[in-house]
């Protein structure tokens, strides 16, 4: 891939992942089922709205990382922007040498995702994460609501581990479309 070939690529993923993120939970945060800004309050409950027993939309406000994690809020919300945003930084970095198209789409899918997540931060120091499958793990005690940055951050994860750790261990490297082979 040539370096202007990976801006394009990155942009035409980067930016319908954020555009999709925040258009989706501006539709959540436009529902009034979902009490989302009432419940920024954490002593107010959001709401939800049942579509099976596997899956629901549920309004959740992650102060915290991946799963809740390192709920923060506070000063601590700052320094979990800088940390998100140093991350981010850090992976566009690596996408602008990225050889491989495989390894472009999964820092790609990242960086939007992570963009996506930093706004909501930024805007209400909190997260809106609204898809709720954790009917599937229901017997295991363990909730997983989530968002579409998320879904992009856990994919291009995912797909950045196959290339670097599995793909490249083999010599297998798909071709760029930009090489067209």
């Amino acid at each position: 891939m040539t370096p202007v070939s990976r801006m394009l690529f990155a942009a035409l993923v980067t930016a319908p992942v954020v555009v999709v993120d925040q258009w989706s939970k501006f539709l959540v945060l436009s529902e009034p089922r979902f009490k989302a800004l009432d419940c920024l309050d954490p002593a107010r409950p959001c709401g939800g709205i049942e579509i099976s027993a596997m899956f629901d939309l549920t309004m959740l406000w992650n102060r915290g990382m991946s799963f809740g994690a390192l709920q923060s809020e506070g000063v601590m919300r700052w320094v979990l922007v800088a940390v998100t945003i140093g991350i981010a930084v850090g992976f566009a970095v690596w996408l602008t040498r990225a050889t491989r198209w495989l390894t472009a789409l999964a820092l790609a899918l990242v960086v939007g995702g992570a963009i996506g997540n930093v706004i909501d931060r930024i805007r209400f120091g909190a997260v809106v994460d609204f898809l709720d499958f954790s009917g599937i793990w229901r017997p295991y005690f363990f909730n997983y609501v989530f968002n579409v940055a998320d879904a992009a951050i856990t994919v291009g994860a995912v797909l950045l581990f196959l290339d670097q750790f599995i793909l490249s261990r083999h010599g297998s490297s798909a071709p760029s479309p930009a090489r067209g082979r």
